[in-house]
């Protein structure tokens, strides 16, 4: 699951930037977006993944484990315990990574929405 997480970031990506580049004529059809509720992705504009993808490699550079964390719960729809028994951690640790990650990504989208 953690691997296909990582697959599921990189197809939506590149379906959007594909979707979007200039031969194609623009305009992503595609919508994803986190969903609190089904702990997951749901749907979104394209600008907002390609923003959330750009956050999520600064929070790699800052914070590999939380990165990690992000997307095996965002992209891969996994649970804590899940997560936790992949990355040999509690859940409670993976709990604090992801609230970590949650709020430096919020943080970094909002700049870069200001740009």
């Amino acid at each position: 699951l953690a691997t296909a997480a990582q697959v599921m970031r990189r197809y939506l990506v590149d379906h959007i930037r594909r979707d979007q580049a200039a031969k194609r004529g623009g305009g992503a059809a595609i919508r994803v977006e986190w969903d609190e509720a089904v702990g997951g992705i749901t749907t979104a504009r394209p600008e907002d993944l390609l923003a959330m993808h750009e956050a999520l490699d600064h929070l790699a550079a800052v914070d590999a484990r939380a990165a990690r964390v992000v997307e095996m719960k965002f992209f891969g729809g996994m649970t804590e315990e899940e997560i936790g028994g992949v990355l040999e951690l509690s859940a409670v640790s993976v709990r604090r990574d992801w609230s970590f990650a949650r709020a430096y990504l919020v943080d970094q989208m909002e700049i870069s929405k200001k740009v």
